[in-house]
């Protein structure tokens, strides 16, 4: 017998009302102040997830030095690790004990003459690992000018103009004066000779770098450490070296391993690398590290005991992730020497492969061609001259990839390039899609009667700044 469903107030025949399934309340949201009341996650995440839709392919970014690809098992470590706060080493050993085997394992690639008595910590990235380079040197001059009863209130920094931006900011937040070797001619980066030029008594250090942001390029650490050592036979003068390694001091150790710049070299106090580039990590982590402990100042490093325990902090950020510590020395584990060599000599490999290829187009010329970092720097031949490198950059971003245009800083801003950064994913495959379409329009652009861009078309953003 059929059962009998009842009919309460009559109501049994009318369909279920349910929002359509093509929209969500609310329908509209403000994105400038926070909305007034609650929202379904589900809709929320909808929103942010479309929104971010308009961002640019990360794998098509040839401007970021950043790591944009990892293994699903770096990534799995990564998201069980998001809640860890790498300051808190109380409440989380063992991520302290992977953050100690990581610094050690760095100062035994990069050459410490004794690797356990190395000083060393992670960071957010290279930045603020300079920052720490920069304080530790202002710092250790100061004690020494003190102990001799000389002043120590004019300090300065020395430095090719081709250093990153965080070098200028140091400067800048922490009053030293910073003396720039300007680029000239052929020469884009420091040489010995102007960095002993500007040396004198109150400089805390010379900042050296290996793979220039602006070319790829390593500079010549072991000549202006020989420099250094003439200079101080000669006057007395001790000047220390800080190695901004932030791409080279991850390759040179595998594709360069006679190239002397590392603490093999006595005069090299601290070294500093991005483990997001390089070191093969989703951004954001550095590693900074002393030749030993006693060239980290006991006044730098602070005691906190409100996270349980006694606990040393070294560092310009307090809480920060974990998950990006354990992402490292999971790449350490799983690649090796030998399996960070092969990453490396692929990315090098596709780069001096692209870079041959574009060279061979026509109308572009090196700069460099990746045989150091793999990353390199090309200009228009002088005869061009109806397109600019910045109408080549926009043509390239309709196909989706970025490529940077830029000037380069004094005494070379008349200098305008290209600059492409081959990373860990960026395959042969991939090089040669670049190509195909650096090949589509550059008959457009041949065409054109005179540049449609410039430098000042080479970027928009303002921070936080409505104009």
């Amino acid at each position: 017998m059929a059962l009998k469903h009842s009919r309460r107030g009559g109501r049994s025949t009318r369909d279920l009302e349910v929002n359509p399934l093509f929209s969500r309340e609310p329908v509209t949201v403000p994105r400038y102040a926070l909305p007034a009341g609650e929202m379904d996650p589900a809709t929320a995440y909808q929103v942010v997830h479309d929104e971010l839709m308009l961002d640019g392919n990360a794998r098509l970014n040839l401007a970021t030095f950043v790591t944009t690809w990892a293994e699903p098992q770096a990534l799995r470590l990564m998201a069980e690790c998001a809640e860890k706060n790498m300051i808190d080493k109380d409440e989380y050993p063992q991520t302290a004990e992977l953050e100690l085997r990581c610094v050690h394992m760095l100062a035994r690639l990069w050459h410490a003459p004794d690797p356990r008595q190395v000083a060393g910590c992670s960071t957010t990235g290279s930045s603020e690992a300079a920052m720490l380079a920069g304080l530790v040197l202002k710092r250790r001059w100061r004690h020494r000018r003190a102990g001799q009863g000389r002043p120590a209130d004019r300090p300065n920094l020395v430095m090719g103009v081709n250093v990153q931006v965080c070098w200028e900011k140091f400067a800048d937040y922490f009053e030293v004066e910073p003396r720039c070797v300007p680029m000239e001619g052929d020469r884009y980066h420091l040489s010995p000779e102007k960095a002993v030029e500007l040396c004198d008594e109150n400089t805390i250090g010379v900042v050296t770098v290996l793979g220039s942001a602006f070319d790829g390029s390593y500079e010549p650490v072991a000549e202006i450490a020989a420099a250094l050592d003439d200079l101080q036979e000669r006057t007395g003068l001790d000047v220390p070296i800080h190695v901004d390694g932030a791409s080279g001091a991850m390759i040179a150790p595998f594709l360069d391993p006679d190239l002397v710049w590392d603490f093999r070299l006595p005069r090299v106090a601290s070294i500093n690398t991005s483990g997001h580039k390089y070191g093969l990590v989703m951004p954001g982590l550095g590693w900074a590290l002393w030749r030993d402990a006693d060239a980290l100042p006991d006044d730098l490093v602070f005691h906190v005991n409100y996270l349980g325990g006694q606990m040393p902090t070294f560092a310009l950020n307090f809480s920060r992730p974990g998950a990006q510590v354990i992402a490292q020395y999971y790449n350490f584990l799983r690649l090796g020497f030998d399996g960070y060599r092969r990453v490396q000599r692929t990315c090098r490999d596709v780069a001096l492969r692209l870079a041959g290829q574009i060279a061979a187009l026509g109308p572009f010329e090196l700069i460099t061609d990746g045989g150091e970092a793999p990353v390199f720097a090309f200009r228009l031949r002088p005869e061009i001259t109806n397109f600019t490198v910045f109408d080549v950059s926009a043509a390239l971003r309709e196909y989706g990839w970025l490529v940077p245009a830029y000037t380069f800083p004094p005494d070379r801003t008349d200098l305008s390039v290209l600059r492409i950064v081959v990373r860990n994913g960026f395959s042969h495959d991939l090089a040669d899609l670049l190509l195909e379409d650096l090949r589509r329009v550059l008959p457009r652009l041949h065409r054109q009667r005179e540049p449609h861009r410039d430098s000042d078309d080479a970027g928009a953003f303002a921070h936080g700044i409505k104009t």
